[in-house]
């Protein structure tokens, strides 16, 4: 038994005061001798005798009246089994996990469940005693703090009050590996881990494991007694590779449906606070579905955008945000090689720049190193005759920063292998047919299902029809090893037009020159929007995934359209700017994103006060699912990922706040001050009665 307010002991003096006076009451009756009083003597000593007893009786109860008082306020404690063999206590370091993803906003009859496990880990930090350290360790980190033993239980209170969910939590068991990484270095012999969890199945345990020291313990605390139905936007995507002006964007949002199925549920589009798009999807239970949306933006730029559901109990994933590229203009550097036509490429792209969505600069295949090629979204080379070392080396750093490369064969095609061989594609070897020769057939094989032909074709029976030129002259086109596609093949099975994937860009490959004497390619409806198309693909940043990023997850953003050399700020929705890391790359910046950020919304990428783009950051779908694993499973986990036993404590339902009592017994003990008040009391009472009822007692002769 320990005492927690000893220096109350001190009071137990005054159980002496009944004592004192009974042994310092020196009042002695005169002596008066009677006669014939002899025969009294004995009947006198039997009744003082009496007396005697109900005088030492009474100094006995208001002695233990006294001291019970005294013991009461002193708070006496029955120690845990930590308590020594001398009675001292041995100091302890304590972590407190606790779950505070953004499943712990979901609430029961109890409340909500961080109020409660908030309660939970109070009750241990109140009954900690001083030596012992305390490490509050939240599940979703705030960046802005970092995590500190606290020696004392009033700023450990403070912590956990001021504790909330966020996005971007890890997992339970990420959060005990960091727990016991801080126990480590603790100096107190004594260390325990408290898991405070929902149990949420998704962000309990995964693959990594965190092997915990023999000499810890751990116990989990599950809370949380409901099955909550949610409904989220687990995904979105710009399903237009090719964005233009006035064109429609087709979008897909994905959709997921925890708990029972639902039919009709609208789900919206907003650009620019805007709603542009609405449709009805059918929800099967767990079952992800695709809801498609199609919308014209109203300008160009970078705009914001999400997709919007009803709202529910779970509320953080009923939006997902997307940020859009409406290109103002591309920048199209056009290079004609020596002794080489590029006049109806000039042209053709011509009239695009004409409505402003293309911006043409021509170039002699000699001036392309002082041509800005990193200033261009997308370089045509029209028959070169003979690339230097440095020129290849230069478009191979552009096409793998992400430029777009169109290529042309000239009068001798194998001018152009050292390029295609450094951008891991194949080789030109040798030519079919010969100028103004005979057709050598039209086209064969071609995969029309490739964005790059979403709109070119006349559709018969719902079917694309492609329109097959002429072609008497063509380079023979070997595929290399490296990222290859043939989109069309000529009718002999020779590639007519090849993409080719480098790094972070597209290089297109035709093997027939835009001259009509190689064919009537360049004369016949089909060429010019399939410059054009060809063009914007290659021009184009990939906006599948809208550039997006994960809340609380590390990742690369790469930024390009640099303007100077001031550092780059992220701004984020509410205002809040911060500075990345940031490498520089060919073609621009690359931003290393880190797990500071961790709000979702869209942001600004801003380099002084221009805008260079926009990128969405999304919370991780699997924190939706908010199925909860079943005790048992849970703390088989638990063991099978720590190496170590795992003592569970139910919190659940109306069992809160009893662990947290327990929890409180077995770090501080059971207080009995009640009982040794209770006593007080009791001995008081008595002795009032014993007082009331003792009368004198009478003498009879």
């Amino acid at each position: 038994m320990t005492f927690l307010n000893p220096l109350v002991l001190l009071g137990l003096a005054a159980a002496a005061i009944p004592l004192i006076i009974h042994l310092f009451n020196f009042r002695r009756p005169k002596r008066v001798d009677f006669s014939s009083l002899a025969f009294l003597r004995e009947l006198e000593k039997r009744t003082m005798r009496r007396v005697r007893i109900k005088q030492w009786l009474l100094l006995l109860l208001r002695t233990l009246a006294i001291a019970s008082l005294v013991l009461a306020f002193a708070r006496p404690t029955l120690v845990s089994a930590w308590e020594g063999v001398f009675g001292a206590r041995s100091s302890a370091a304590v972590a407190l996990v606790v779950d505070n993803s953004l499943s712990m906003t979901m609430r029961d009859v109890q409340g909500a469940y961080l109020d409660q496990a908030k309660a939970l880990a109070a009750a241990l930090a109140d009954a900690s005693q001083p030596g012992d350290e305390l490490f509050l360790v939240p599940t979703a980190r705030d960046p802005e703090t970092s995590p500190a033993a606290f020696t004392t239980a009033a700023p450990a209170l403070d912590a956990i009050e001021g504790m909330q969910t966020r996005s971007g939590a890890e997992t339970a068991a990420d959060a005990l590996a960091r727990a016991a990484s801080l126990l480590e270095g603790a100096q107190n012999p004594i260390r325990e881990v408290f898991l405070v969890s929902d149990l949420q199945a998704t962000t309990f345990v995964d693959s990594a494991g965190a092997t915990l020291p023999d000499d810890v313990r751990l116990t989990l605390m599950p809370l949380g007694a409901r099955n909550h139905i949610n409904t989220a936007v687990t995904d979105v995507r710009i399903e237009s590779r090719i964005i233009e002006p006035g064109r429609p964007v087709q979008l897909t949002a994905t959709l997921v449906r925890y708990g029972e199925a639902a039919e009709g549920y609208t789900a919206q589009v907003f650009v620019e606070g805007g709603a542009v798009a609405q449709t009805a999807v059918d929800l099967p239970e767990r079952t992800p579905t695709t809801a498609r949306f199609t919308f014209t933006p109203a300008r160009r730029g970078w705009l914001r955008g999400e997709i919007r559901i009803t709202p529910d109990d779970a509320e953080w994933d009923d939006v997902r945000h997307f940020a859009l590229y409406i290109p103002e203009a591309q920048r199209v550097l056009v290079v004609r090689g020596a002794n080489a036509r590029a006049n109806l490429v000039t042209l053709a792209l011509g009239l695009a720049a004409e409505r402003g969505t293309l911006d043409v600069t021509p170039a002699d295949e000699g001036s392309l190193a002082a041509a800005g090629v990193e200033n261009f979204d997308a370089v045509v080379l029209v028959g070169p005759s003979e690339l230097s070392s440095g020129a290849v080396a230069l478009l191979e750093r552009f096409v793998d920063g992400g430029g777009g490369l169109l290529v042309f064969p000239g009068r001798t095609p194998e001018a152009a292998n050292p390029l295609l061989v450094a951008l891991g594609g194949g080789r030109m070897d040798g030519t079919l047919g010969r100028l103004d020769g005979p057709s050598l057939g039209g086209f064969g094989e071609s995969d029309l299902e490739h964005p790059l032909f979403e709109g070119i074709f006349d559709e018969a029976d719902g079917r694309p029809r492609l329109e097959s030129p002429k072609i008497a002259f063509a380079a023979r086109y070997a595929l290399g090893g490296g990222d290859e596609t043939p989109l069309i093949r000529l009718a002999g099975g020779t590639p007519f037009l090849t993409e080719l994937r480098h790094g972070a860009g597209i290089a297109l490959i035709y093997t027939v020159s835009p001259n009509p004497r190689w064919s009537d390619f360049p004369v016949r409806g089909l060429f010019v929007p399939l410059l054009y198309r060809s063009v914007i693909y290659l021009a184009a940043d990939d906006p599948s995934g809208s550039g997006a990023l994960t809340a609380g997850e590390a990742s690369t953003l790469r930024v390009e359209g640099l303007a100077g050399t001031a550092p780059l700020r992220l701004v984020a929705p509410d205002g809040e700017e911060l500075i990345p890391a940031q490498r520089t790359v060919p073609g621009g910046l690359l931003l290393d994103m880190d797990e500071t950020i961790t709000a979702p919304g869209v942001y600004d990428v801003l380099q002084g006060e221009t805008l260079l783009r926009r990128v969405a950051v999304n919370l991780p779908a699997r924190e939706s699912d908010l199925a909860t694993l079943e005790v048992d499973e849970a703390q088989a986990q638990l063991e099978a990922a720590t190496g170590q036993p795992v003592r569970v404590l139910d919190a659940t339902g109306g069992a809160g706040l009893a662990a947290a009592e327990q929890l409180k017994i077995e770090r501080a003990g059971v207080e009995l001050w009640n009982i040794f008040l209770a006593l007080g009391l009791a001995f008081l009472v008595t002795e009032m009665l014993v007082a009331m009822r003792w009368k004198p007692e009478p003498v009879t002769a």
